[in-house]
Order: structure tokens, then sequence, then C-alpha cells
């Protein structure tokens, strides 16, 4: 769609409109002086807009995107709004052939309400299983129908990590077989196995799935329990009932069945089994467990509508003051798809099938266009250059920056730091914030400067089994290197205990998160979103101003990648 007409779309919604900001903790000025910013880009950080973000989120969230999903229409619109709004602002076009859209070739697959899927034991009676209420499944092979009539093999955590000496797969042949496997990772306090509480990539279902492709597995089911997932199963519904994305041209193993069960599904399969689920739990958590066959198998037939599509990250520039190839640019990100448009699910009868994704991920895209006016408002130019990409499909597994970390519009050598934005809660004006991973980096005393500066305190991750910091985009550009962390809302606001902060968090999760109710209200504050582009900002101008560029600490598990791609430019 031509940027012009979406601007005018944006004008109709009162895009224009600027109303004036909220009442904020702490003069901007103040803070951003503190924080060491030159006084014309303390005043770019003070003149960042409650109203600006508040118009960006409402036309970003409405039912005229569709939920934003990748592929489609309203996902499409949305790229073009940002294209078009990073045009006004002044950057650089930095996609493909001089334009702002960087295209990524994606295969979709939508699992059809056809789909069945029962577990049938060698014995007795089979468990039929009910689609979107027992189980979720989709069929990587991109099949448009496969059936899976294989064994199951309890794999513990399915899980190899030779650096913990623990391999779940020690000694089976997966090969024509599906794997049952637990949510997250052994239980630890130890910070040096499995970094303790804190959740590593080894817990993320995303890995467990890769790993059985890669033993040959036909299939793959994880026990879901809310507890270890830190989510309920109806956000496991409601993102698998929707289309299953992989980028067109990886090449890597695929599974027939990747499939999710309820955790009292689990228990009535191991009982089929002559097992107790909580004890074949306890004892995957040690070293000593060996993964066993169940006399059960999976059988399944999986009806799929497969696609072929294009869909595109936005990417800009704003080129800095330094004349040879830049050396220490600074990364801004933020996601701008959604889950779209539920195709058999419903929500409480007051709201449709939209997945509008206000909070997430319109609020992070509105913070990322007001940090671009406030970089292209100061006159003169920044130490290094300033880039500025909204990703696609990062809910359906960050492939869009998956794809730009491995596509960079500049070496990923040459990148100093990556700053994500994820959806920011407008409960109010925050007094603390979450930067999970921060600490991993030799910039971790200049960000506890800026916070000191601006008064936020920062928490910990009180949801440490989460893995937060292995599930959003930062991680994409940390994979290939780059010093990476999502600027994150804590747990205190102005004039609110941190209890009614959790309590309202919580709520979210429950009753808001990857749900149709996720959608835009003109009583939201976004005076959290004003003061997280202020910090962020602070952030950024701070690590373009070092005299060299960020490292990760000696031992962290990307420090080796990041020597390689600073080697090899």
């Amino acid at each position: 769609m031509n940027p012009s007409l979406i601007c005018r779309l944006a004008l109709a919604f009162g895009l224009a409109a600027s109303l004036g900001n909220a009442a904020f903790a702490a003069d901007p000025i103040a803070s951003a002086t503190g924080a060491g910013l030159p006084p014309e880009v303390a005043a770019a950080a003070a003149g960042i807009d409650a109203e600006h973000i508040r118009s960006h989120v409402r036309f970003l969230s409405s039912d005229l995107l569709e939920g934003r999903g990748t592929g489609s229409r309203g996902g499409d619109i949305a790229a073009e709004y940002l294209a078009a709004q990073f045009a006004l602002a002044g950057l650089k076009p930095a996609g493909d052939n001089g334009s702002y859209l960087q295209k990524v070739r994606f295969a979709g697959t939508q699992t059809l309400t056809t789909t069945t899927m029962s577990f049938v034991p060698n014995e007795g009676e089979a468990l039929p299983l009910k689609l979107f209420d027992d189980y979720v499944v989709a069929d990587q092979s991109l099949a448009e129908s496969t059936i899976v009539d294989a064994p199951l093999v309890f794999v513990g955590y399915g899980i190899e990590a030779p650096e913990y000496q623990w391999d779940d797969y020690k000694g089976v042949d997966m090969r024509g077989k599906v794997a049952l496997i637990i949510v997250n990772e052994p239980p630890s306090t130890d910070p040096k196995f499995f970094k303790g509480e804190a959740l590593t990539y080894y817990g993320r279902w995303t890995y467990k799935f890769e790993q059985a492709a890669r033993r040959g597995a036909l299939g793959a089911v994880i026990i879901h329990r809310e507890d270890l997932a830190s989510y309920p199963w109806s956000v496991v519904k409601s993102s698998w009932s929707n289309e299953s994305v992989a980028l067109a041209d990886d090449q890597r193993p695929k599974l027939k069945a990747a499939s999710w069960v309820q955790l009292e599904v689990a228990r009535l399969l191991l009982a089929l089994s002559g097992r107790d689920l909580d004890a074949a739990i306890k004892a995957a958590g040690t070293r000593e467990f060996r993964a066993f066959d169940l006399p059960v198998k999976l059988s399944a037939t999986i009806e799929s509508h497969v696609r072929r599509f294009e869909s595109s990250n936005v990417v800009a520039m704003l080129p800095g003051a330094d004349k040879a190839a830049p050396r220490q640019a600074v990364l801004y990100s933020a996601h701008y798809d959604h889950l779209g448009v539920a195709p058999e699910m419903t929500g409480p009868p007051e709201m449709d099938r939209i997945f509008n994704g206000a909070i997430d991920n319109a609020t992070g895209c509105a913070v990322l266009l007001e940090l671009a006016r406030a970089y292209t408002s100061v006159k003169e130019p920044p130490p290094h250059s300033v880039i500025f990409a909204a990703v696609t499909a990062e809910e359906k597994g960050m492939l869009g920056s998956k794809y730009l970390g491995e596509h960079p519009p500049i070496p990923a050598g040459q990148i100093t730091l990556n700053l994500n934005f994820d959806s920011f809660a407008p409960f109010g004006v925050p007094e603390s914030v979450k930067l999970l991973g921060a600490d991993r980096l030799t910039f971790y005393p200049s960000v506890e400067k800026v916070a000191k500066a601006f008064k936020f305190t920062i928490e910990a991750d009180s949801r440490p089994l989460a893995g937060s910091y292995y599930r959003s985009d930062h991680f994409s550009m940390a994979r290939v290197g780059v010093p990476a962390f999502s600027v994150s809302l804590g747990d205190k606001y102005v004039g609110q205990t941190r209890e009614w902060a959790q309590e309202k968090s919580r709520e979210y999760t429950a009753k808001t998160y990857h749900q149709p109710s996720d959608e835009f209200r003109e009583n939201m504050d976004f005076s959290s979103s004003v003061e997280m582009a202020r910090f962020g900002l602070a952030l950024g101008w701070e690590a373009l101003s070092l005299p060299k560029s960020i490292a990760w600490l000696p031992g962290d598990e990307f420090e080796a990648t990041r020597r390689m791609s600073e080697r090899n430019p």
C-alpha cells in the first residue's frame, strides 16, 4: 500500500493530534541532563509526547489492521504505516533496494479443524483428544495432509547440554518416534547449573522442537504446566490456533507433528502406560534419568492449509557523525506483528475474534516511532549511526528479528548495542525497570548511572522461570553476538504499592495477554511508554558516546560469537 495513503489513514484516526504530555514523576530535562545527555538531546527527550504514543497505538491496534497478522493485509498496512512514519521523521531507508522494507520469505501452516489426534495404547481403548481444548498441533513439514502413527518416548526435558553434563536423549534412537517432553528445564538453584532459577534457551519450547527434529523424531509433544511455562493454557491455545510460520528457506530438520498437550491429558497418557506423571517428572530432574518407551502410540491425521508469502521488517537509519564505516551503531527494535484474526476460537461475547495487540506490541512500536522523532529533532548527528527496526513475525518465534540478525543493514560486529521494546502496560508513571540481560554486558555500570538519573530502581527478574531473556527479539541479535537486552517496566508505579502492580500484571497475563481483549482504550495512561522512551534515548546516547564498543562479560554464552563478528565485519 502507498505510504502516502497510510499517512492519510493515520490522519483519519487523529494521529496528527498532540494534546500535551501527561504529568510525570520527575522533570524530564533534569533526568536527561543528569543521565549525561547534551542540552539539545535532553530537550529532545523531554519532547517525547504521550499523545503521539496514544495516537500510534490507537491506529496500530485498530480493527482496520485486523490484528497485524504476519503476512496479512493488516500486517502489511502496519509495515507501510511504520515506513511512512520513519520517512516523515527524516530517517534514511535501510531495507531492500533503497526502501524501508526488508522482505522476508515465509511458509505458513494453518492447522484445520478436521485434524484429529489420539493416544492409542498397545492394549485397551484409545484416548481421543479435542483440538485446542486438549492439544494443539502444527505440521512443520508443510504437507497439506499428514498421518502420524508412531510410538511415544518420554525424554524428560528433551535437552542435550554438554556444558552441564546433561543429555536426555542418551542411548535413544528417535527415528520414526514421537518425543514426549516436559516444558521448561531441570529444577535448580545453582547458578552454574542451567543458571539456577533463571530459564535458559534450553527451556524454551522452540529449542525442544528443534532438538527433537535434530534427533530424527517424527514429532514432539510438550506437556504444558502453567507454573513452569509461566502462562496459562489459554495463551498456548490462542497462539497455536493461528497460523504457524517458518522462514521459507530454513533447511533445518522439521517435525511432522509439533504439539502441546494439557497437563491433565499427559497425566492420563502416563496412566495408560501404568506410570505416574509426577514421579516421572521428578525422575527427569536428575542426571541419572534415562528416556523410556511408552506402550502408547500417537495417532494423528493433521490437515493443514499451507501458503508461501512475504512479510517485511521495516528498517531505517540515522547516519552518525563518524566519517568511516560505523563501528558503534545502536539498534532500536520493536515487533509490530500480532496474532491476526482467530479462525475458529471466539472470546467472551462482548469481544470479536481480532487480536488487536494494543499493549503487545503497538506500545513498543509507538515508543520506537517517538524515539525516531526525538533523534531527528536534534540538529547535530549522533556520534555514531542509529538504526530503527520494526520487525515482523515475533509471535511466530521471533522470525523477523532472526532474519534481521542474519541480514543486518550493517555488519553485526559494527552494532554496539540493541535496545528492544516489547509491551508497556498503561498502569501509570513507573518508578522501577527490568533490564534482563543488561548485567551481562560491560555497559551495565552506564545502565545503572542512567537509571539513577531517572530515579528508577532496577529490579531483578520476578519470574526467572519464564525465561524472558530468550522470549523477545533482542535474543535474535544476541545470537549473532550483538550486546542486547529489552527495556521493560518494573513492579513499582508512582502512588501505587508493589502488590497492586503485581496483581495488575497477573490480571493482564490471565485475561488480556494474547487475547482479543488486548484492545485500545481511551483511558489508557501512556506515561509509562513516555518514560521508557526517554530512558531508552538516554541509554542509546550513552552507548553512542562511549570510547569503545560494548562487550559481553567474560564467559558469557555470546562472548565468542561477538569476538568472531568483530574479527569478520
